[in-house]
């Protein structure tokens, strides 16, 4: 990372670049996969969620570009969820996959990273994680899922909206310690963030 955020936001930032290094080796995988529950960069004690697939279809040699959330996203959506500290938050995983976009975090709140990614909302429900509940917004699929196991499992969900060539991914982290959102369930704030900003998409991305 290009910047020190606070414990919350380090804490999300490992938990997003250990899960987007795991699902990359998954994608590279195909057949039976393993796939670690999340914890701190160096290890844990999260059991392994396992999933059977077949081979993926092929990504987009790159996430989509027709929406760049580090200066789309509408300073009116970031103003009413109290996010700021914006940090790049590109990532490349093995097998092709592809994050570009920034994370965000809010005072005494969640973090968030909003990315486009060439994972698809499909390729997110072929993975079977845990809680895939599909819905639209603003007229495109959408999909949220717990991507972690063990103690972070309800802190963090995943919420992917539809784009032409993958989707653009909202990563939520909010651990219960957090004063104003602990309380609240990762994955409603997640998806009411995702409804917020998937308007201001062109309707050609």
């Amino acid at each position: 990372m290009i910047d020190a955020v606070d414990t919350a936001g380090d804490q999300e930032e490992r938990m997003i670049s250990r899960g987007s290094t795991l699902l990359g080796t998954v994608l590279a995988v195909g057949a039976v996969v393993l796939l670690p529950g999340c914890g701190s960069s160096t290890g844990g004690d999260a059991k392994p969620v396992t999933t059977s697939t077949s081979a993926e279809a092929s990504l987009a040699a790159d996430a989509p570009n027709g929406y760049a959330p580090c200066n789309d996203v509408p300073q009116s959506v970031l103003d009413s969820e109290k996010l700021g500290m914006k940090i790049v938050a590109n990532n490349d995983a093995s097998g092709g996959v592809a994050w570009r976009g920034c994370r965000w975090v809010r005072p005494n709140g969640y973090s968030v990273s909003i990315r486009t990614t060439n994972l698809t909302v499909d390729l997110v429900r072929s993975r079977n994680f845990p809680e895939a509940t599909e819905f639209t917004i603003n007229g495109r699929r959408a999909i949220s899922t717990r991507q972690f196991d063990g103690p972070f499992v309800k802190e963090a969900c995943t919420v992917d909206v539809e784009m032409k060539g993958g989707s653009l991914e909202f990563n939520l982290n909010n651990p219960p310690s957090n004063r104003d959102t602990g309380s609240m369930d990762s994955c409603v704030l997640a998806r009411e963030l995702a409804e917020k900003v998937v308007p201001s998409l062109p309707a050609t991305a």
